[in-house]
């Protein structure tokens, strides 16, 4: 399942929290902050999907993340590896290499991790 931007956006204040109360994660929102029904309404949808959990602390809710940040963006990725770049990992990266202007240092440094990756399957 997906999040929406918005939500994908909550996620990421909760990934970085960790465990967070409502207005922990109100907090964290710059100017202008949304209101707390927005936030609430996003978390109870989050949990419907099975992205967050809470635990009772007295009254109060302390959300936490069910799925790590790694997790999602790796399953969003092979989504996207999958519907639109005919399930191959190449075309990706072909695609990744040649369409973001990845200055040369960036290019070397995705270079020396994919011998790193060889390294080890080796």
């Amino acid at each position: 399942m997906k999040l929406s931007k918005t939500e994908e956006e909550l996620m990421n204040h909760l990934w970085e929290l960790k465990k967070a109360f409502m207005k922990d994660l109100l907090e964290v929102y710059p100017e202008p902050k949304p209101a707390a029904t927005t936030i609430s309404t996003l978390l109870k949808r989050m949990q419907d999907k099975d992205f967050v959990g809470y635990d009772l602390v007295g009254n109060m809710r302390q959300y936490f993340p069910l799925v790590s940040k790694e997790n999602y963006f790796s399953k969003h990725i092979n989504g996207l590896i999958k519907n639109f770049f005919n399930d191959s990992p190449g075309q990706f990266a072909s695609f990744f290499t040649r369409k973001t202007e990845l200055s040369e240092e960036e290019l070397l440094d995705l270079k020396s991790i994919i011998e790193d990756q060889l390294n080890q399957k080796k």
